[in-house]
């Protein structure tokens, strides 16, 4: 059977969720389509797993940047989710939303009110089955498992203290009534094991007669009948190009993936396509536009007490420990602590700075380990103004797209000085007496430092990705965006984007959950209610 009501482009964080709501009605056939290969890795599925995962390009699209003119040339490595699950089966699993005011931001943005927070949060409770049960900001019985950590390291504990000793507020809950302070992050697990997407949604359904889904399959373009999407053109292996027919097609490929879809298939800013040979279907100039990311700075020390860390833990003794009690080290996120600060140079009411703290020596995302025994501070800047833009190399579908990432951009230099302050209470932080115990000679950077002009340097030398690429086919009422409120991409019928790229900006922390939440609603919009969800009358997440 080649011809299918729906065809889900990408099995990742929102593809695995659409292909469930929308294979419950019986009477339609879908197809989910991955390009990567199924999910079957026990990395993927032991918590800790993820330190050993950066390093497997089966399940990693593995990209680069461009060379990044505010970071001294470099060209940053961007891991994206390449398996069943996308990002999900190879992220830490911080569960966080972000904060009302980001949705409503959205709802403005694209001139609709079911975008705002008062209607989204139906969506985020649906989605969730959260451990400490049923409240009005926490779901049950939702497929997404959310969870406390069942280990996390003396460490994290001491990482919260010292923010508490800094002067910000505990917080158990960064989900909660409030974002602002240092806690545990909950994570998206269940009974130990990582609940990603494709965990929680898809493995569910997988019978169901009226739902494929094929691996190693790679879509080249959507086909068009007379400005309609039609159906898809992928490739499987060495096999010659297969044609899918479609009464609906869905991209869920993921910020980098999807507007490169859409490029090749004639849709993006005209006279970049007729560079590369492409005849324009639609002329959208925004398709890969108004990349956003939130860029990350660590601060490492090393540690006095050499076996607590993460650094050398015994791995097969962790791993017949998980396999056997699914607890210990084996089921840690790693990023077990975080928090959440607003600045003095914040922009609005909400919390500018991230921080995510590791019990071991993280440099280089962990792909290549350091000597010694340590920990590190992750620092991200929330609400950068900078933008950045995807670009053809070729026509050639096989050929990643380049990634003008546009870090520390904006002429004001207004998301360099954040990341400074950021960098600077990292350093605070670290030297609070919670960690006289642990604090050893610092590792990067590698001497204490002074002023801005140390700092810039340090962020320029070695900030990185952490991995929150949002916006390259973003949602609004205005001509230049990608697609309209209910997700339908401009200038053509039968195509909707539902993933990351439709952020019209970041959220106030990590991209995961508001990416599911996307996809709820977008299955919803799909099924033809609207979008509207009332959780008061029974409509719950199971």
């Amino acid at each position: 059977m080649n011809s299918y009501d729906y065809v889900i482009v990408g099995a990742g964080s929102a593809g695995c969720v659409l292909a469930n709501r929308l294979s419950a009605d019986a009477g339609k056939r879908v197809l989910l389509l991955e390009a990567g290969p199924s999910d079957w890795s026990p990395l993927i599925h032991m918590p800790a797993g993820l330190a050993r995962l950066v390093n497997q390009r089966s399940v990693n699209w593995n990209y680069h940047t461009e060379p990044e003119p505010a970071l001294n040339q470099r060209r940053l490595w961007w891991p994206r989710g390449k398996t069943l699950g996308g990002s999900s089966s190879i992220n830490a699993m911080c569960y966080v939303r972000g904060v009302p005011a980001d949705y409503d931001r959205w709802a403005q943005a694209c001139g609709d009110p079911r975008w705002s927070w008062q209607q989204v949060v139906s969506w985020f409770l649906r989605s969730e089955d959260n451990t400490r049960g049923a409240s009005p900001l926490h779901g049950v019985g939702g497929p997404l498992g959310v969870a406390d950590l069942r280990h996390h390291n003396p460490l994290s504990a001491a990482f919260i203290e010292a923010g508490v000793s800094a002067g910000h507020t505990r917080n158990d809950d960064f989900n909660g009534d409030r974002q602002a302070g240092f806690g545990l992050y909950q994570v998206t697990q269940r009974d130990g094991r990582r609940c990603s997407t494709a965990s929680a949604y898809l493995k569910p359904v997988r019978d169901r007669a009226n739902l494929r889904v094929r691996t190693h399959a790679l879509v080249e373009r959507v086909l068009f009948d007379h400005g309609r999407a039609v159906g898809v053109q992928l490739r499987h292996g060495r096999h010659a190009p297969e044609r899918i027919e479609a009464g609906e097609v869905i991209l869920a490929a993921g910020a980098i993936n999807t507007p490169h879809l859409l490029m090749l298939s004639g849709i993006g800013p005209a006279d970049h396509l007729r560079e590369h040979g492409i005849a324009v279907l639609a002329d959208l100039p925004d398709v890969g536009g108004e990349l956003q990311d939130h860029l990350d700075i660590c601060t490492l020390f090393g540690s006095k007490q050499k076996k607590l860390t993460y650094d050398h833990l015994n791995e097969l003794t962790t791993a017949v420990r998980w396999l056997r009690h699914h607890d210990g080290p084996g089921s840690s996120n790693i990023a077990e602590a975080g928090g959440f600060v607003r600045s003095a140079l914040a922009d609005d009411a909400r919390c500018d700075l991230q921080f995510h703290f590791v019990p071991a020596l993280l440099d280089d995302h962990g792909r290549h380990r350091l000597p010694g025994d340590g920990f590190t501070v992750h620092a991200c800047y929330l609400h950068p103004r900078s933008r950045g833009r995807l670009r053809l190399h070729s026509a050639d579908p096989a050929q990643p797209i380049a990634i003008h990432a546009g870090y520390l951009s904006d002429p004001e230099g207004h998301d360099l000085k954040r990341m400074i302050m950021a960098a600077r209470l990292s350093r605070e932080i670290l030297a609070q007496r919670a960690f006289d115990p642990y604090r050893g000679e610092p590792v990067f950077p590698e001497r204490a430092l002074d002023t801005d002009a140390d700092y810039a340097d340090f962020i320029r030398r070695k900030a990185e990705t952490i991995y929150h690429p949002v916006g390259s086919c973003r949602m609004g009422k205005d001509e230049r965006a990608v697609v309209d409120s209910e997700l339908r991409v401009r200038g053509v019928q039968g195509l909707r984007v539902a993933d990351a790229s439709v952020m019209p900006s970041l959220p106030t922390g990590n991209t995961n959950a508001p990416t599911i939440m996307i996809a709820e609603r977008a299955s919803a919009l799909l099924n033809g209610d609207g979008g509207r969800l009332n959780l008061l009358n029974g409509d719950g997440g199971s």
